[in-house]
């Protein structure tokens, strides 16, 4: 319902969001040499050897981690590891299009309210236990989940937990251009989420891990900001 596309919130503490652009820089760049087909020939089994599988992930099976049993040509990984490797693959252009755009518009200022090393522990952790709800959610599932959604679902919560009244630029529908709070835009999207976990059970987005990684950047971000940086700040900005 709403692309985000820019806000004017100043950073305070850092000079650069070093790591969220790091990030997004991987994630493009992995997708384009390993998915795209661009660089790589695009192999099918690419995204499923580093997604996360949660009927492999509480399995016993040996095979994961032993290439000889996975498909020809993919390097085989030790399961738990795709916790984290999942939220470095997309399912397609548009898939990483909407995960990139909302972690450039949001990702900045939660890295600058608690630091790159802290913000470097709290992205990894998001999209770890992002995965570990959807498999909870769906232990005897097969269906590979790939993509940062989890991870920035986190940062999603953090920003709207730090800068509620923050004026941010939308694109309504995806056309229509327009300027509302971060609570109503952000807000939006997490009911979203949360309703869709009852509404579309058998659809192909995995909303738990949403969940999972909203309530995990809600709770992180209570103990894991700077000194002094308040919650609930009424700053609007100047978007």
């Amino acid at each position: 319902m709403f692309v985000p596309l820019h806000d004017t919130n100043p950073l305070k503490s850092i000079r650069h969001q070093y790591v969220t652009f790091t990030i997004i820089v991987l994630n493009v760049g992995i997708y384009l040499v390993y998915q795209s087909g661009l660089v790589l020939p695009a192999n099918a089994y690419t995204g499923i050897a580093f997604a996360v599988v949660p009927a492999e992930l509480f399995s016993t099976s040996p095979w994961i981690g032993d290439a000889s049993l996975g498909p020809p040509g993919v390097i085989a990984i030790p399961e738990r590891l795709t916790l984290v490797t999942y939220m470095f693959m997309h399912a397609g252009w548009l898939h990483l299009l909407g995960n990139m755009l909302f972690l450039w518009v949001f990702g900045d200022n939660v890295e600058d309210s608690m630091g790159h090393l802290r913000f470097i522990m709290f992205y990894l952790i998001c999209g770890i236990s992002a995965g570990l709800v959807h498999s909870v959610m769906n232990p005897h599932s097969d269906v590979p989940l790939i993509g940062a959604s989890g991870a920035v679902a986190g940062i999603i919560a953090a920003y709207l937990m730090l800068h509620p009244k923050v004026k941010v630029w939308v694109l309504a529908l995806w056309r229509i251009p327009i300027k509302i709070n971060a609570a109503w835009a952000l807000g939006f999207w997490i009911g979203l989420q949360v309703l869709n976990i009852f509404i579309d059970k058998d659809g192909d987005v995995a909303w738990w891990a949403h969940a999972g990684g909203l309530a995990t950047g809600a709770l992180l971000i209570l103990f894991m900001r700077r000194p002094g940086v308040p919650l609930f700040d009424r700053t609007r900005g100047g978007a």
